[in-house]
């Protein structure tokens, strides 16, 4: 919206870092304009053979839906826990020195997809496609997006509920987590909990699931 008129001025700049940074005010400083700001728009467009706007739409829109998707399986202990173990396979470092898109791992993510959206992810990807915000682009464009960035997001909370690679220090403090002392304890991790405040910080930007 506003950002559109600071736009014109960078333009000549030629940053997309600057673009990006624009559009991402429209998100308080929260954990999801962290998660956001991680992910590299301009490797995801040229992926998908897109431009670069379209892509951080399509970001900034997929991202909520699956974190929201996530806090929904959250809600039962069995889901809660699958959701935990399968965090403990993500302490990968796949954020550290900044995503490289390359290095995702796409089969994984079709798999963490599925799992979140309870294999009605294609239906997903339509309504999300179809949202104003993207101007209805492609559903095939969200198919192949969710599973880029599902890793990237599983990445993202395994660092900030388990510590990443023994980086404990900064990953729990600040998330809800009522066992950031021991992140493996079942049950000792509040994951709806730490989810819905991540997707509360976004109330002002889009509206939170639930």
């Amino acid at each position: 919206m506003q950002g559109q008129q600071s736009g014109a001025a960078c333009a000549g700049a030629g940053s997309s870092e600057a673009r990006t940074d624009m559009r991402l005010k429209e998100y308080p400083m929260t954990e999801l304009h962290d998660i956001l700001r991680q992910i590299p728009v301009d490797q995801i467009a040229g992926l998908l053979g897109t431009d670069q706007q379209t892509a951080q739409a399509a970001v900034e829109a997929a991202v909520p839906t699956l974190l929201a998707g996530m806090q929904v399986n959250a809600q039962a202990s069995d889901g809660a826990a699958s959701l935990e173990s399968a965090l403990g396979q993500h302490q990968d470092g796949l954020l550290e020195g900044g995503v490289d898109v390359a290095q995702v791992d796409t089969a994984d993510g079709e798999k963490i997809v599925s799992h979140v959206f309870g294999g009605q992810q294609d239906q997903v990807a339509s309504q999300l496609a179809g949202t104003s915000q993207l101007g209805g682009v492609g559903g095939d464009l969200m198919k192949k997006l969710l599973p880029i960035l599902a890793p990237i997001v599983m990445s993202y909370l395994a660092n900030k509920v388990l510590g990443g690679r023994g980086q404990s220090a900064e990953a729990g403090g600040s998330g809800g987590a009522t066992g950031s002392g021991a992140p493996g304890a079942p049950g000792g991790i509040d994951l709806g909990g730490i989810l819905g405040g991540i997707l509360g910080g976004a109330g002002a930007a889009g509206a939170p699931a639930g």
